[in-house]
């Protein structure tokens, strides 16, 4: 029979051969936390099209420990409401809160270097397994979590309370930190944005370390890892390729209804340097939202099978079509910024510079802009201004 210290004990040594942990308090507090607890009242799993419903009173507590443990992300709300327990069979729907890989929590906190009298602010408190973690090493008074999601709050906050941390758990916008209780030592963000808050650097001392996950697309987003500086300017790297939902003030409505009325109107039209099929990598597709924060990648095909792909900068009215032609595509663009143009000169340039990995991107915040760069790449350089 299955048993959840069995359990615990192989995914922190599963965790260890993947080489993310590394930290002897933390693989005590990975063999220490139940995630079970975390997953209640159950999950859905994906099927493809639709998330099939997995709850502890309708499951074996085998079978139970046996998901709770998979190393993967279990998807815990759809829609913004739904809970695996609400429903008896498969639903569609879209993923709104979920109990993220092991291997990306474990491996994000290991990148904070804390110690065991740091003050963390969490952002986007989600189930609480990755709270409950830190509370391990920490204590319960040196962890504030914010969740921007009541429910999801609540859930958190109780699953936290059954095993043994009454922590600091706070309903609210994490996009505002939490200034009660600041200065913090480090923030670390389980919700994507498309910049770093300045407020989260306001609100972290001097040395202190900011963690999160920047990009507005599903893929091709960058864990940035800045430390907090004496005049109040945060500056580091991306550390790595990381995936997260979207903080929901930031959530970008997808591009829908009739494409060929938003691209009616060209201005230009070109055979691409590049192939826009370069997007669907992780790294062109970070660059991408670096040189066109705005722009949103749209996958599409024609009547005949052919495949289409676009760039949309709603907000700026812009885009950008590509036609497949034989071995080549043919960009047509319009609107006030030549969406493609922008991109393609930042592929060119990473590739003519070696096309260094997403790691070798520096990244500066300051009150009033982001400053992306790679160094010994003047072309690759790339400002984004708050104002």
């Amino acid at each position: 029979m299955t048993d959840s210290a069995s359990e615990r004990r192989r995914m922190a040594a599963l965790l260890k051969r993947k080489g993310v942990l590394n930290s002897p308090w933390l693989r005590r507090a990975v063999e220490t936390v139940p995630r079970e607890q975390f997953l209640h009242p159950g999950v859905f799993l994906d099927e493809g099209r639709t998330w099939r419903p997995v709850t502890v009173v309708g499951t074996t507590p085998d079978e139970w420990l046996k998901v709770a443990y998979s190393v993967g992300t279990l998807t815990t709300q759809l829609d913004g409401h739904l809970t695996a327990d609400q429903t008896g069979e498969p639903v569609a729907g879209v993923p709104t809160s979920s109990s993220t890989d092991p291997t990306t929590v474990v491996g994000m906190v290991e990148a904070l270097d804390l110690k065991a009298d740091h003050h963390v602010l969490e952002i986007g408190t989600g189930t609480g397994y990755s709270t409950a973690l830190m509370c391990h090493y920490l204590g319960e008074d040196n962890v504030t979590t914010v969740e921007v999601d009541p429910q999801v709050a609540a859930r958190a906050d109780a699953a936290l309370e059954t095993v043994g941390y009454s922590t600091w758990t706070v309903p609210g916008d994490g996009l505002l930190g939490h200034p009660h209780r600041a200065p913090y030592d480090r923030v670390i963000a389980t919700c994507a944005v498309r910049r770093i808050p300045y407020t989260w650097v306001r609100q972290t001392r001097p040395g202190g370390i900011v963690l999160g996950t920047v990009g507005s697309w599903p893929w091709g987003t960058g864990l940035a890892r800045v430390t907090v500086g004496d005049d109040g300017t945060a500056e580091g790297a991306i550390i790595g390729g990381s995936s997260f939902m979207q903080a929901r003030a930031q959530a970008v409505t997808p591009v829908a209804g009739d494409l060929s009325a938003r691209t009616a109107y060209a201005d230009s039209e070109r055979t691409a340097l590049v192939s826009p099929l370069v997007l669907e990598e992780w790294m062109p597709a970070f660059l991408a939202q670096l040189a066109a924060p705005g722009a949103q990648f749209v996958r599409a095909t024609r009547a005949d099978g052919s495949p289409l792909r676009y760039l949309f900068d709603p907000e700026r009215e812009s885009f950008a079509e590509f036609l497949a032609d034989g071995e080549s595509w043919t960009v047509r663009q319009g609107g006030p910024v030549a969406l493609w143009d922008d991109i393609e000169r930042s592929l060119v340039s990473w590739q003519d510079a070696g096309t260094p990995d997403i790691d070798a991107i520096r990244l500066r915040v300051t009150t009033t802009s982001h400053l992306y760069w790679i160094d010994r790449s003047p072309s690759l350089r790339w400002e984004h201004r708050l104002a």
